[in-house]
């Protein structure tokens, strides 16, 4: 019996010893999957992380390219992008116009340049021709617009160029929407419709101050002030009213006040005209997070783009 006994409790133990051996490969199994399987999600992870990171630059470079292609800085591209060489070869002021067709540059040197609605608004010495004044040569739009196209040299380019902004229809945009804030420009031209009102003022000058109730808010679009008196015959007045009206340039009257008497009619106001800052192409900078726990790990990357 003690010998049965004794085989027993061998047996027992032998059967202890197995199941902890089980219970331990069961748990070893278990911790591997554990790693595994937090190793595989941390791989997904960082794989989508990647994928976005890689989407979000492919879409900027398209931006950029677009930008490039749509001002007419370079050649349209063979595809969809430009190629290192592309960029490379490009030289902006070897390009002609007719190269660039449809590009914000071909629209303002060739559609606007050469528009007749424009160009209907007269002159200051009423001629259809132009003086270049380092040549005192005369020069058409045509002929300005071939001495464009063949300038060899950057200065010839530039100076070809700014002949066409003066002289072409171009010269009426700065006119009508100035790209710079200039009091002394806006006083002297009210001063020149008021001469040809034939009316002479005894004093014109910039206004000051929030005045409130001018026109709805434009991105871009700036506001100038000018404080404005009229005080002469009825005729006279409505006459330089008229003239402010058909000027080429936007006036905006605010808090007018209107008084007669003895026959003078007197109008006193302020004009609100407008200006515009020179166009650019802004950037933004863009996020992009794996997690919100990776963001808090820093793990995130900012992308240069270009905004709309």
């Amino acid at each position: 019996m003690a010998e049965k006994k004794e085989v027993a409790v061998l047996k027992r133990a032998k059967i202890s010893q197995a199941q902890q051996y089980v219970l331990l490969a069961v748990l070893g199994a278990s911790l591997f999957l554990g790693v595994a399987t937090a190793l595989v999600l941390h791989f997904i992870d960082k794989i989508s992380f990647n994928i976005n990171v890689i989407s979000e630059e492919e879409r900027i470079i398209v931006e950029y390219s677009d930008a490039i292609k749509n001002i007419g800085i370079c050649r349209a591209p063979a595809g969809s992008i430009y190629t290192d060489q592309e960029l490379a070869a490009c030289i902006p002021d070897d390009i002609d116009v007719s190269m660039v067709p449809g590009t914000l540059r071909a629209n303002i040197m060739e559609t606007m340049a050469a528009n007749k609605a424009l160009n209907s608004v007269p002159k200051e010495d009423n001629t259809n021709n132009c003086v270049n004044p380092l040549t005192e040569k005369t020069y058409t739009y045509e002929e300005m617009q071939k001495l464009y196209d063949k300038a060899e040299t950057t200065e010839d380019r530039v100076a070809a160029s700014q002949l066409i902004k003066s002289c072409s229809a171009l010269r009426v945009i700065p006119d009508a929407l100035p790209s710079l804030r200039n009091e002394e420009a806006l006083l002297a031209s009210l001063n020149k419709i008021f001469l040809i009102s034939g009316w002479l003022p005894k004093s014109i000058s910039p206004g000051s101050g929030d005045y409130g109730g001018g026109s709805e808010y434009i991105e871009g679009i700036d506001t100038i002030y000018a404080a404005l008196g009229i005080e002469a015959d009825s005729a006279v007045t409505m006459r330089t009213l008229s003239n402010i009206e058909r000027s080429i340039r936007e006036f905006n009257f605010i808090n007018a006040s209107i008084e007669w008497s003895e026959g003078a009619l007197k109008f006193n106001s302020v004009a609100t005209a407008y200006y515009t800052g020179a166009s650019t192409i802004s950037e933004k900078s863009i996020t992009i997070k794996a997690t919100d726990s990776a963001s808090k790990d820093g793990g995130t990357l900012d992308a240069e783009g270009v905004s709309e």
